[in-house]
């Protein structure tokens, strides 16, 4: 998939003075994607124009900034890439707990969005999500909901990276009657982010969101397909969610749904599947011979009891491999540090192999990983010379942080969100000491709260 349309990426280095706008200083960096060693000691990151220009030896370094951020015992590292969500939904963090996905979709969130959803629901929901995911550090986070040009535009507002996924549905939704109004939909909100004034460096992109195959029929998945290539978008679907979904297919199509995609053409690189708890050998053989990644959301399937996705097993047949928190209506919550080391747990319990998945892999399935499976790892998911400055600060002069023997394993097991303190997306700072630059907490706190007074009260609405 290209990503041309991304200026930071193509930078030619060689054309940037050796003067750098900000020098971080921090005991440890660690790049993700390196070729010599895991963790670099001592070491200072250059940024100019948004771009990494440099990392450098702290005691060697000959380039000069206009600025100097020394973090001293910190570590920094890539933002986290969550790749899956529904931002929006956090405003139904908590609504409907404890209950089997098809219940808390048919019972609870799909008549709750019927009532409730709209561009204001959408933008708010989306301010909010955004404040909690930079504050735990992430730095990119894809969204498949509902108004994707308002999770977009709040994207931009902030200053976060996003790769919104216009969803696409059999059905009719506040959103759309059909799937050709949602298609068109897409193709419009895309043309609209490729030119946008203040989307001039790419951070927002937009892809297609078909939300899974029991909701999407054959002919807007082949649509689908044919125009993601055209103009070169990314799909994401909700795929091999509940044994339900599988059991469904076999019964009308006579086939699994991954056998069933990939005959239409529909499965291939640029199509992320999220979820995929309910999957066997086939299953995996049909990834291998697609490209398609997969998004692991351990606590979401968790939560729902949807099942365990088989990583291990993925991971061996060299699966792309990627982990979002899905929405705060089924997780609870948006923090990808919880992400991480669930996931990390969860594929030694599975597997029973406690050498699967190990910290370093956690990690890069949490960065670079979810930037493959989004079509953005030339820009964002590691810290190299001529990847955008996406960076988050962790800080472990804590005492439950105490001691730090493999500050790899410390970010998988121990690190909390609230470790974060500093977070930079294309080199400006959204987070400093541990607070928000481009957002206002208290305004989203106080504008979450009168969302909730309205949600109880079923005759009233928000505008």
């Amino acid at each position: 998939m290209s990503s041309a349309k991304n200026s930071n990426s193509i930078q030619d280095l060689s054309a940037l003075a050796a003067h750098a706008d900000l020098r971080i200083d921090a005991h440890w960096i660690v790049p993700i994607e390196t070729t010599n060693q895991q963790v670099l000691i001592d070491h200072c990151l250059l940024i100019k124009d948004g771009i990494i220009l440099a990392i450098e030896p702290q005691s060697s370094c000959q380039i000069s900034a206009t600025e100097t951020l020394d973090l001293g015992q910190q570590l920094l590292m890539p933002g986290w890439v969550n790749a899956h969500g529904h931002a929006a939904m956090s405003l139904f963090r908590g609504l409907a707990d404890d209950l089997p996905l098809m219940d808390w979709l048919q019972e609870h969130i799909w008549p709750a969005e019927a009532q409730h959803v709209d561009e204001d629901f959408v933008k708010q929901g989306t301010d909010l999500a955004i404040a909690e995911m930079i504050q735990s550090g992430t730095t990119t986070f894809a969204d498949m909901y509902f108004y994707p040009q308002q999770s977009g535009e709040a994207a931009l507002a902030s200053g976060i990276r996003a790769v919104c996924f216009a969803p696409v549905l059999d059905f009719p939704t506040n959103y759309a009657q059909n799937s050709d109004e949602y298609i068109r939909k897409a193709v419009e909100c895309n043309d609209r982010f490729n030119n946008h004034p203040m989307n001039v460096q790419g951070l927002v992109q937009i892809g297609f969101g078909p939300h899974a195959p029991y909701t999407v029929s054959d002919e807007p998945l082949k649509e689908i397909t044919v125009l993601a290539d055209q103009l070169d978008m990314p799909v994401q679907i909700h795929l091999h969610e509940t044994a339900f979904e599988v059991s469904e297919s076999l019964e009308k199509f006579d086939k699994r749904p991954t056998q069933r995609l990939m005959d239409i053409g529909f499965l291939n690189e640029r199509v992320s599947c999220v979820h995929m708890t309910q999957i066997n050998e086939h299953d995996i053989q049909i990834l291998q011979k697609t490209g398609a990644s997969v998004v692991h959301c351990p606590e979401s399937n968790l939560k729902l009891a949807s099942g365990f996705c088989p990583t291990a097993r993925l991971s061996a047949a060299n699966i792309a491999l990627a982990i979002g928190t899905d929405g705060a209506a089924s997780n609870n919550d948006l923090d990808m540090f919880g992400e991480v080391k669930t996931a990390a747990l969860l594929a030694k319990g599975v597997s029973q192999n406690a050498r699967a998945m190990p910290a370093i892999e956690a990690l890069t399935l949490a960065t670079l990983g979810g930037a493959r499976a989004l079509g953005i790892d030339n820009i964002t998911g590691s810290l190299l010379p001529g990847k955008a400055a996406d960076i988050q600060a962790i800080d472990f002069n804590s005492l439950s942080s105490q001691p730090v023997f493999d500050p790899i394993s410390h970010l998988v097991y121990c690190a909390k969100s609230s470790h974060v303190s500093h977070v930079w997306v294309n080199g400006q700072c959204l987070l400093k000491e541990g607070k928000l630059t481009t957002l206002n907490e208290e305004a989203l706190i106080n504008q979450a709260k009168a969302w909730s007074s309205a949600m109880s009260e079923p005759t009233n609405a928000i505008k």
